[in-house]
């Protein structure tokens, strides 16, 4: 999905992304050109144009839609097309796909809800939202799983289809809800989406069953009536999908388009939206949308470029780091190889064996595979080679929950091993910033010779925002320079080469490529002696080394941190790191808005920490660590800096809503 605009240059918005949307009625003779005015796709897939004074147009600055149905109700390609039209009109935008952990659940059951949650906006925003102003219901479980995050007054579409008793019955309603008045206070379309998409499709040669799958698709056309989406790229894009199945996707057009046209001509969505794009939001350049696994290939991408190098992954499948594996096997035409392995240990240790051979290696996984992974990861500490390690967090412990997320790695990455084996950390902060985190763990890893850490996670992983594409000459460059010949003079003379001979300024030891005449040298795990790599047990010497080792990570020369606090008054401070910057920011910025005195910061290295941390962690009286563990951040902080640093935890498989953030940080400003 690739949806490009380019953006004038402007001002950041102050905007509060959780502000009450404003909304006015637009007058369709004051602007020709505005979407408000599109008719219906004609069958060609363009737009005309009509008087539509028939029906009201508001304007909003930002909404909240939720698509909810069943795991094979196409919820997550209806979001992921909504959200490409989105990105494609200029709105800044943010997603939350979230989708059962099995497999596939039991149709129709609370397990099998599978959503997608789409915050766009016209001006800057920095999550999917707290709560839906729209809610897409394709069946009773999807409402049942649903309901209790939609506010009172929101607007709720039911597939009044799927609520026969017996659907109903499976998850818990005794009577219908369209009825009983529990649904009171909403704003309740209710659309038979299956019956009218089988109308629709009457002319296919599609029985029922198969008509009513493209139920999704007349709901996507309904919503790209309802927010004025374009639809063009949908209509290429199913085209070019089932491009082997043209009748296929013939059909699926045709059902979009006649939830386009219900939109446009039922009297019971007598109102349409427009939200504006987002101009003043961005800085000038070309944007896309991407999620945080597919901005991350693209980073390793651009890092094996960069520093010259062939990239290889070595790899096994797990969620949800596997979308890495997929994305990568596609850029073949840039040097990238990548290797499907049998096991987690296969995978790196073909990892580490491409880094012994002049490889920008890297390995993807997520918690479970780090812990079959540690081994080889304190071999890659001991051989001193670069080796990327990306590890896509999701809940635990053992297996878990893997389509959840959580941040609860910390403390694996960073003691997961046996004996003393240092790794930097790095974590980025929004699934754009996968790609600016990949190239970092790349420089550290090349410049120091050592495995790196990357912690993403599962909300970054599957979530989506507008990702401006750098130019070529804003990238780092990375190259490196293998050792060529001898390095060390012995005392008689003789000119050898000793594999662990240090830069005095990295410590970072010479990268012999295997076959280069002259650099034979021995490898293995067993403890080296300083300098020759000869196999030691001498205890002076492993004393040595590992001091040695753990000094080369706490000099990684990292930015120092900053702390934002426009007051220039604030007693407390917002500590974060990884996904929870979104959700943080969100909250300090409602705080302010209401008057609150409050300074932020946020970690992109864990290990080693900014040099200065300390000294900004003691100019506040408190210190507030929100982290998606049981405050793993805040035990590093306290025992390192002995800083009293305050713990705001959940573990429940879901990012922070800004809200709920916003109310503890009040709270802690209040009373401490």
């Amino acid at each position: 999905m690739t949806s490009e605009v380019s953006s004038p240059a402007g001002p950041q918005s102050p905007a509060d992304e959780n502000d009450v949307s404003q909304a006015d009625t637009a007058d369709p003779a004051d602007s020709t050109d505005s979407p408000a005015l599109s008719a219906g796709p004609d069958q060609n897939g363009k737009h005309g144009k009509k008087d539509r004074a028939d029906k009201e147009v508001r304007r909003l600055d930002r909404v909240i839609i939720r698509f909810a149905g069943d795991s094979g109700d196409g919820m997550q390609l209806t979001g992921d097309r909504f959200t490409s039209e989105t990105a494609s009109f200029g709105n800044d935008l943010s997603t939350l796909p979230n989708f059962p952990a099995e497999i596939r659940a039991p149709a129709g059951t609370l397990p099998g809800v599978s959503s997608f949650q789409l915050h766009f906006a016209d001006h800057d925003i920095l999550t999917p939202g707290d709560a839906p102003n729209v809610l897409v219901a394709m069946n009773p479980a999807a409402l049942k799983a649903n309901i209790a995050d939609v506010p009172r007054g929101a607007e709720i579409i039911v597939n009044t289809d799927e609520f026969t008793k017996r659907a109903m019955a499976k998850v818990g309603y005794e009577g219908s809800p369209l009825e009983d008045g529990s649904l009171d206070g909403y704003s309740v379309h209710e659309v038979p989406l299956t019956t009218l998409t089988v109308e629709a499709l009457k002319t296919y040669e599609l029985g029922r069953k198969e008509a009513g799958r493209s139920k999704n698709m007349f709901a996507l056309g309904l919503l790209s009536w309802m927010y004025h989406r374009p639809t063009e790229q949908t209509e290429h894009f199913l085209r070019t999908k089932f491009a082997k199945k043209p009748e296929v996707a013939e059909a699926n057009i045709a059902a979009f388009r006649a939830g386009w046209n219900f939109g446009e001509t039922t009297e019971d969505f007598a109102v349409s939206y427009e939200v504006a794009p987002a101009s003043s939001a961005f800085p000038p350049g070309t944007y896309r949308n991407i999620s945080g696994n597919l901005a991350l290939a693209y980073g390793l991408v651009a890092a094996s470029q960069q520093a010259d190098l062939p990239l290889y992954l070595g790899s096994y499948p797990i969620t949800p780091a596997s979308d890495v594996l997929h994305e990568l096997s596609k850029h073949k035409n840039f040097g990238v190889r990548t290797f499907q392995a049998e096991d987690e240990i296969a995978g790196i240790g073909a990892a580490l064996g491409a880094a012994f051979g002049g490889s920008l290696a890297v390995t993807t996984t997520s918690g479970p595979g780090v812990a079959l992974k540690s081994e080889t990861i304190g071999l890659a500490v001991s051989l001193e080679l670069p080796l990327l390690i990306i590890d896509i967090q999701r809940g635990g412990p053992s297996t878990g929950l893997p389509t959840k997320t959580e941040q609860a790695d910390l403390l694996q990455a960073m003691y997961g091993r046996n004996g003393e084996a240092p790794v930097p950390i790095v974590a980025p902060s929004t699934p754009a910033d996968c790609f600016t985190a990949a190239l970092e763990a790349a420089r550290i890893a090349l410049t120091y010779r050592t495995p790196v850490f990357l912690l993403s996670d599962g909300y970054l992983a599957n979530g989506s925002e507008p990702w401006r594409v750098p130019e070529l000459d804003e990238l780092p460059d990375l190259r490196v320079q293998f050792a060529n010949g001898y390095n060390h003079q012995q005392d008689d003379g003789t000119e050898v080469f000793w594999p662990y001979k240090r830069d005095p300024q990295t410590l970072a030891r010479p990268w012999a490529v295997p076959g280069t005449p002259g650099l034979e040298h021995r490898i293995g795990g067993i403890e080296k002696q300083d300098g020759t790599g000869n196999i030691s047990y001498d205890p002076a010497n492993h004393d040595f080394m590992v001091r040695t080792r753990q000094a080369k990570v706490d000099g990684v020369e990292v930015p120092d941190i900053e702390a934002e606090d426009p007051s220039g008054e604030a007693d407390t401070l917002v500590l974060g790191w990884g996904s929870t910057y979104g959700p943080i920011t969100a909250a300090v910025r409602r705080v302010r808005r209401e008057g609150g005195r409050i300074a932020q910061a946020h970690l992109r290295h864990l290990n080693p920490f900014p040099r200065n941390l300390g000294e900004v962690l003691r100019r506040y009286d408190k210190v507030v660590v929100p982290e998606m563990n049981l405050g793993q951040l805040a035990t590093l902080v306290r025992a390192k800096y002995l800083v009293d640093a305050q713990s705001y935890t959940q573990v429940n498989g879901m990012p922070f809503k800004a809200e709920q953030l916003a109310t503890a940080l009040k709270e802690a400003i209040t009373h401490g």
